[in-house]
């Protein structure tokens, strides 16, 4: 005579309820409704603002020059050896 479920039963019983039980569309799981609408709105916004918009002029070549510094200071320190004995020391 058997009192409780098995172990197998109660594993099953909780990875049933984590499922969530009925369907949800991909949509109702990851985004709310606001945040929907904010996607939607800021893509519409990029697609149109550029049409309207008059072009802006180049910016200054020293802040071009601003991405490739950064990327050479992180491959520089994606790349230097390291010692982790005498870092935590």
């Amino acid at each position: 005579m058997r009192v409780g479920k098995s172990v197998v039963e109660r594993k099953k019983g909780e990875y049933e309820g984590l499922q969530g039980g009925g369907r949800k569309s991909l949509q109702a799981k990851y985004f709310s409704l606001e945040s929907l609408l904010l996607l939607i709105c800021l893509t519409a916004s990029l697609l149109i603002l550029p049409l309207i918009l008059p072009p802006l002029p180049p910016p200054p070549f020293m802040l071009l020059l601003l991405p490739i510094a950064i990327l050479t200071v992180l491959m520089f320190l994606a790349f230097m050896p390291s010692n982790v004995r005498d870092i935590t020391l």
